[in-house]
C-alpha cells in the first residue's frame, strides 16, 4: 500500500469486501503535515448494510470449523510479517511514531494473530460437571460452553493504530463472533490494512468490516441494540459516557491511566539505579508518552532518591528527538499540535504553581521536549490527569508503606511498576496496589498481548488480551445431561 495514491482514496471494508462511499478526508503527518493518504468514508446506508450482514451472519460464523478461523488467523499473521517494512512506514508517517517503534508494533500485531489462531483451535470445547453431588442430580452432567454475545462493535484509539485494532479484531475471529472495527480517524490507514489481509481470507462475507466513520457518527453505532458489545479502547471520559449511555450492553472499556513506577530501597546498586532510569527515561517518552501505561509518576525511596534522580534526567535528555522516520529517532511528535498544546498548558501550570523543571518543558508545533519535573503539587492537572505526552514527575517517599499508598492516590488504576529484588515486596505491592498488573524489576509499561489487560478504579472495565477478549465477546451456556451412567 503506497503512503499515498493520488489516483484514489484509500477503500474500507464492508462485510468482507472493498467499497468507496461519497465522501473523502485527508491523513496528514503530525511530524510535517504532508499528506499520508485520502481515506473513503462510508455512507449512512453503507453502515447499515453492515450491520445488517454481520446480524445475519452470526449463526453461520459461530458454527464455522475451528480450523477455518485459525487458518484465517495465520494467514494474517504471516503477511503482516511479509509486510512489516511498509505497514511499519505506514505507521510511522500517519502516528509520528518513531519508525523503531512501528516495527515491534507489527510484531505485537502479529503476536496477537498468532495467538488467537491458537485459542481459536482450542476455545470452546467445553467443561463437564457432574451433578449427582446431591440426590436431586443422580444421573445428570452440566456441559458449559460458550456462546457469542452478537456482533461486537469495536473502537480503537489512535495510539497504537494496528495493534489495538488488532486486539478487537482477533479475538473476535478466533471466537466466532462478528466485528465492526471503527478505526480512529487520526489514524485509520493501519486499520484498513487488517482489512486487506482479511480480505484475503475465506471467512464468511459479513463477519467484519472495517468503516472509517468520523466521531461524531460514533453515538449512533454504540446506540444501535445490534450491536450487544462495545469494546472501546480512549478515554476515560468518552468511554465512560459510552457506558453511561448504554447500560444494559456489555461493554469492555480499556481507559486512562497515570503510570507508576516505584523504586524501592533495596535497588540500590550503581547497576540497578542505571537500569531503573533508562527503563523510565525510554517509557516514560516512547510513543512520544502516548501510552496508557507510559512512565507519569516516579515514586522513588528517600534511601536512592538522591542517587537515582539525575540518572534519570539524564537518561532523559539522551533521549534523540525528531523526524519518526529516521532510524535514530527515539521521542517522535504528539499526534496533533492540539495535544502537545495541551501538554505544555499542563506543564506551565505545574511549574507556575512552584514545581521544578529539571529538562524539557519546551515545544516546537506537534512535538513536545522529553520533560522532568520534581515538587508537582498533589491538585496540579499534571499529578491527576492522564498527560499521554512525554512528562515526567518524581517524588520522594519515606518506606515502602509511603509508596504504594503514593500509587494508590489516583483515581486511575491501569498497571505500575516495582524496582525490587525482594519477592516478598513483590507480592506486598501484589496485594496493596490497587491496579490491573503490577510489574516487578521493570516499569509499568510492560505488556505481554497474551496476558490479562485492564484497569481498576476509573482506568475501565474488563479485561484484553487474546483469550480474555474472547470471553468478553461470549456467555457461558450450560447444557444438563440426564439419565446418563455417571
Amino acid at each position: 500500500m503506497p503512503i499515498h495514491d493520488d489516483a484514489a482514496p484509500t477503500a474500507f471494508w464492508l462485510a468482507g469486501r472493498e467499497a468507496t462511499g461519497e465522501a473523502t478526508f485527508d491523513v496528514t503527518s503530525p511530524w510535517d503535515g504532508r499528506l499520508v493518504g485520502t481515506v473513503s468514508v462510508p455512507t449512512e446506508a453503507q453502515v447499515e448494510e453492515a450491520i445488517a450482514a454481520s446480524v445475519a451472519v452470526q449463526d453461520e460464523f459461530a458454527a464455522t470449523p475451528a480450523h477455518v478461523r485459525a487458518a484465517a488467523l495465520d494467514h494474517v499473521q504471516r503477511r503482516l510479517v511479509e509486510r512489516t517494512e511498509e505497514i511499519a512506514q505506514l505507521i510511522s508517517a500517519e502516528n509520528g511514531k518513531p519508525v523503531k517503534w512501528a516495527r515491534g508494533e507489527v510484531g505485537r500485531a502479529v503476536s496477537v494473530f498468532r495467538f488467537a489462531a491458537e485459542e481459536a483451535r482450542r476455545f470452546n470445547g467445553g467443561e463437564a460437571q457432574r451433578l449427582d453431588t446431591d440426590a436431586g442430580g443422580a444421573g445428570r452432567l452440566a456441559l458449559t460452553r460458550r456462546f457469542p454475545r452478537g456482533t461486537v462493535l469495536g473502537i480503537a484509539p489512535f495510539n497504537f493504530p494496528l495493534n489495538l485494532c488488532a486486539h478487537k479484531i482477533a479475538p473476535a475471529i478466533a471466537a466466532g463472533v462478528p466485528i465492526i472495527l471503527k478505526p480512529a480517524p487520526a489514524t485509520p490507514l493501519s486499520g484498513l490494512i487488517l482489512g486487506e489481509l482479511l480480505a484475503e481470507t475465506e471467512l464468511p462475507a459479513g463477519s467484519w468490516s472495517v468503516l472509517p466513520v468520523p466521531n461524531d457518527r460514533m453515538a449512533a453505532l454504540v446506540q444501535d441494540e445490534r450491536l450487544p458489545v462495545v469494546s472501546f479502547t480512549g478515554s476515560e471520559q468518552v468511554g465512560y459516557a459510552i457506558l453511561d449511555s448504554v447500560p444494559r450492553k456489555h461493554c469492555t472499556l480499556e481507559l486512562g491511566g497515570n503510570g507508576a513506577a516505584v523504586v524501592l530501597p533495596d535497588f540500590s546498586s550503581e547497576a540497578d539505579l542505571d537500569r531503573a532510569a533508562q527503563r523510565i527515561a525510554t517509557f516514560s517518552n516512547y510513543q512520544g508518552g502516548q501510552s496508557c501505561i507510559s512512565v507519569q509518576r516516579v515514586i522513588a525511596d528517600a534511601a536512592v532518591y538522591d542517587r537515582l534522580l539525575p540518572k534519570i534526567v539524564a537518561a532523559v535528555e539522551a533521549q534523540v528527538t525528531g523526524d519518526p522516520s529516521d532510524e535514530a529517532t527515539e521521542v517522535g511528535p504528539l499526534v496533533s499540535e492540539a495535544a502537545a498544546q495541551r501538554v505544555e498548558s499542563w506543564v506551565d501550570e505545574a511549574v507556575q504553581r512552584g514545581a521544578q523543571l529539571l529538562t524539557g518543558g519546551k515545544r516546537d508545533g506537534a512535538s513536545y521536549a522529553p520533560t522532568v519535573l520534581a515538587d508537582v503539587p498533589a491538585d496540579a492537572t499534571l499529578a491527576c490527569e492522564e498527560v499521554f505526552g512525554p512528562v515526567l514527575t518524581v517524588r520522594k517517599v519515606e518506606g515502602e508503606a509511603a509508596a504504594f499508598e503514593a500509587v494508590n492516590d489516583s483515581k486511575y488504576g491501569l498497571q505500575a511498576g516495582v524496582f525490587t529484588h525482594d519477592v516478598q515486596a513483590a507480592f506486598r505491592a501484589h496485594r496493596a496496589l490497587e491496579v490491573g498488573g503490577v510489574i516487578i524489576g521493570d516499569v509499568p509499561s510492560y505488556r505481554a498481548d497474551q496476558m490479562p489487560y485492564g484497569g481498576a478504579k476509573q482506568s475501565g472495565v474488563g479485561r484484553e488480551g487474546v483469550r480474555f477478549a474472547m470471553e468478553d465477546y461470549t456467555y457461558e451456556r450450560v447444557l444438563v445431561l440426564t439419565g446418563l451412567a455417571l
